[in-house]
């Protein structure tokens, strides 16, 4: 995405603490209804997804919240936040650097959301509840419509809706949190195919043979197609990061195997 040079502010690489290796062009976040931290952490994905902030470099928080415009909490919270999932490394003195994400961490994640929605979907499907099968009909309409659209971030939203009322049909509330968890992890990571590998209508079209298995009431039919589903996800993920790494050396098959086997 680009951005008029004359709406970007140059954050300076030095300061009193001298801990930022060069300088930062960010645009200033706009007036938001919504928590700033939530608007700091997109921020600092788009600007590490443009190559605005570089993995390796090391950058300083009064520099980020200079060149957001916004106060230094919001941002120590947002980095906080993007600590605990891998995405960025505090140093001494306020200094940070951007991490990638590393294959196998992606592989892990996905090898636990296999464990958790594969006994969860074969449940929903047992049960072949109507009720169930209009909310899943219903949420697959929002998902259709918000690829029609383009709209990643809607089709995101109601993507992990879809997942949720089957994890909810489920009736496992701990295995739901859990895989709420780890889908935040991926996002905050930038673990996204979404127009780099497959379209909005691709992994929507994913969803349709397990939405068709649980109105059926077909639990083999139903953990297959969610496998399915979640195996090209994951692969396909631990490809990308694999390729940010840089790392010849690195096999998405061999990383897969290792981590569910």
């Amino acid at each position: 995405m680009l951005h008029a040079p004359s709406m970007l502010r140059t954050a300076p690489c030095c300061y009193s603490d001298r801990v930022a290796d060069e300088a930062l062009e960010l645009e200033p976040l706009t007036p938001f209804a919504g928590r700033r931290m939530e608007q700091a952490i997109a921020a600092v994905r788009a600007a590490i997804d443009d190559g605005r902030m570089k993995p390796g470099v090391k950058y300083s928080v009064y520099q980020l919240a200079e060149g957001l415009g916004i106060s230094r909490t919001p941002v120590r919270d947002a980095l906080l936040r993007l600590e605990e999932v891998g995405v960025i490394k505090f140093e001494a003195r306020q200094g940070f650097r951007i991490l990638l994400p590393q294959p196998k961490e992606i592989a892990e994640i996905f090898a636990v959301r296999l464990a958790l929605e594969l006994p969860a979907v074969r449940k929903a499907a047992a049960v072949a509840d109507p009720t169930l099968s209009d909310a899943l009909q219903r949420q697959r309409r929002l998902m259709q419509d918000a690829a029609a659209g383009g709209d990643e971030h809607e089709f995101a939203h109601h993507d992990l809706g879809l997942h949720d009322l089957i994890l909810d049909a489920a009736d496992n509330a701990r295995a739901r949190a859990i895989v709420k968890t780890l889908r935040e992890t991926t996002r905050l990571l930038g673990a996204n195919t979404a127009d780099k590998t497959r379209t909005l209508t691709d992994i929507d079209d994913e969803h349709a043979p397990i939405i068709d298995a649980i109105i059926a009431g077909n639990p083999v039919e139903a953990e297959a197609a969610m496998r399915a589903h979640l195996e090209n996800t994951g692969r396909l993920l631990v490809t990308q990061s694999i390729r940010s790494v840089g790392d010849p050396g690195l096999s998405t098959e061999e990383i897969w195997a290792t981590v569910n086997s």
